[in-house]
């Protein structure tokens, strides 16, 4: 059956994340020059793919250390079972108990990650482009001209340069792993939390409609909406002919 609750949550998740979303006042043409120029500095061709290379690799790495660190009484809370229940549980870690079930576990999970990382360092680096002139929009609507050529001026420096040319790649510096890394467990601890008070939030909204209360006609034109047949949304579609024969 198909959860048209869950195709719309992600709907609404893509909606979020575009930026046709927001409608912005166009950058002047002579600010959007110069904005263009600054940002050519901050983010020159290839600079995500030295990022990921050079620091999202041992973040990852620290990353997966802290995460088979983590008690599984942690990681059960997670699923929504209460502080008692998960206080029942023993005293293992996530390591401890993936060592017994699966002996590869760390290097299975590092090569995954690693072909994961490969597919998403080539897609940022198809996406710079894209990245870089919406970066310079922004910078111009932001600073007038006279603070881009100021800007331009310090880039033309030997400290403006090593500073354009590192000001991203500072927030992957090894003292930041570390503190994204120690950030794992203390997100895990409070991740129920959360979870609860963004239920609580949306508690006093109507539950979403499910297949099983659309009409016919809301059916029909879902069917159609999504490309697949009306029957295919009813909570108990019907069998197909001969079905019950071939089960014979």
């Amino acid at each position: 059956m198909i959860r048209v609750d869950k195709m719309l949550a992600i709907a609404a998740a893509l909606a979020l994340a575009t930026g046709s979303a927001f409608a912005q006042t166009p950058a002047d043409p002579a600010r959007l020059t110069a904005a263009r120029q600054v940002v050519g500095k901050l983010l020159p061709p290839g600079t995500y793919k030295r990022m990921m290379d050079q620091s999202m690799g041992p973040l990852m790495g620290s990353m997966t250390q802290s995460v088979g660190q983590l008690p599984v009484q942690e990681l059960a809370r997670l699923s929504g079972i209460t502080q008692e229940e998960a206080s029942s549980l023993g005293q293992g870690t996530v390591e401890q108990v993936m060592a017994i079930y699966d002996p590869h576990w760390r290097d299975r999970l590092k090569r995954s990650t690693d072909a994961m990382m490969g597919g998403m360092t080539e897609m940022m680096g198809s996406m710079e482009p894209a990245m870089r002139e919406g970066l310079s929009r922004a910078y111009a609507r932001e600073f007038s001209g006279a603070e881009l050529s100021e800007m331009d001026r310090f880039f033309a420096t030997p400290a403006g340069r090593h500073y354009a040319l590192k000001s991203l790649q500072l927030f992957m510096d090894p003292e930041m792993v570390k503190i994204m890394s120690d950030m794992v467990p203390e997100m895990t601890k409070r991740m129920p939390d959360m979870m609860a008070k963004a239920e609580a939030a949306v508690a006093s909204l109507p539950k979403p409609r499910t297949n099983s209360d659309l009409t016919p006609a809301e059916r029909d034109k879902l069917g159609k909406l999504l490309g697949v047949s009306p029957d295919t949304l009813k909570t108990n579609p019907e069998p197909e002919a001969g079905a019950d024969d071939a089960e014979d």
